[in-house]
């Protein structure tokens, strides 16, 4: 039985449960032997594989539909897209910034389809770093935050998504390690009663959450947040998230002050690729919070 399980987060679409757990597993149990820790067997781990769920029926293997800021469609992926401009603005300084001259701007975008479309380019443009690079980027990135947003309001994907982590942790179950979407998949199938009546989780560990994003992530979440403050999951005894100060996805670094003071939150440094999971991993940082949660009791 497992005693480590892996989400993963999104653009996963075209590869597998195996293909990703060929990448992933090595490189978690090459973070806790960084850190020191007892490494747990491969077959230890396992991986909770959802991506399959969001690809599109009938698509070629290997290629993203051809988004381009048309495709930015509701008020919840624009406003998902203005929140990562902000934040790359606001952690890189070579990327120019929503009210920087040249850019039109978030506000009034909804006065013209034309002004939207005008500021969605913007946002990609600055977000991608580079024109000859467009549609290649645009694409991958606007194909996972629609994934985000898919997961947030759309009921279906959701219990799916749950159900398939679900069926992976068992009552052998120590560590849940999550990335990305996977954080707030595992964070909401941790919470459901109706799944987690033998779990004995001892640590939950995060990486590169959205969790901690007030209006797009925690005010949608399953338990809804009660006074502000998160829902504790009941099954689980610890929770350590990881974060790079320069992923924008996790836009909200310290999730202490809504999930509480059971969760410990740690800063890393993944280089150029903030937001890899494989980065993510073979942090020394990570490695120590599973190590954490397979320790003798």
């Amino acid at each position: 039985m497992s005693k480590v399980v892996f989400v993963h987060g999104v653009g996963k679409q075209y590869l597998s449960e195996d293909s990703l757990g060929r990448d992933v597993i090595p490189e978690l149990m090459g973070g806790v032997r960084l850190a020191g820790g007892e490494v747990p067997a491969y077959d230890e781990v396992e991986v909770a594989f959802y991506g399959d769920l969001f690809r599109p029926r009938g698509a070629r293997a290997g290629y993203e539909p051809p988004y381009d800021e048309a495709d930015i469609e509701t008020d919840e992926e624009f406003a998902l897209l203005m929140e990562w401009w902000a934040e790359a603005a606001r952690t890189d300084p070579s990327v120019p910034g929503p009210d920087q001259p040249g850019t039109r701007g978030a506000a009034g975008w909804a006065a013209s389809r034309a002004l939207r479309l005008n500021t969605v380019r913007a946002a990609l443009d600055a977000l991608t770093g580079a024109h000859y690079l467009r549609g290649v980027l645009d694409r991958a990135l606007i194909g996972s935050l629609k994934q985000l947003v898919a997961y947030l309001t759309d009921d279906s994907v959701r219990r799916a998504c749950r159900d398939r982590l679900a069926a992976r942790i068992t009552s052998d179950t120590e560590v849940v390690v999550a990335h990305s979407l996977g954080s707030v998949v595992a964070y909401e199938t941790l919470c459901d009663p109706g799944l987690n009546r033998d779990w004995d989780v001892r640590m939950l560990v995060t990486l590169g959450s959205p969790l901690g994003m007030r209006a797009l992530v925690l005010g949608r979440l399953d338990p809804a947040p009660e006074g502000g403050r998160a829902v504790w999951p009941k099954p689980l005894a610890s929770w350590t998230n990881i974060a790079d100060a320069a992923d924008i996805v996790s836009v909200v670094r310290e999730l202490r002050p809504a999930f509480g003071d059971a969760v410990t939150d740690v800063p890393v440094d993944n280089g150029s690729h903030m937001h890899d999971a494989t980065r993510y991993l073979t942090a020394v940082e990570t490695g120590r919070a599973v190590a954490a949660g397979l320790s003798p009791r």
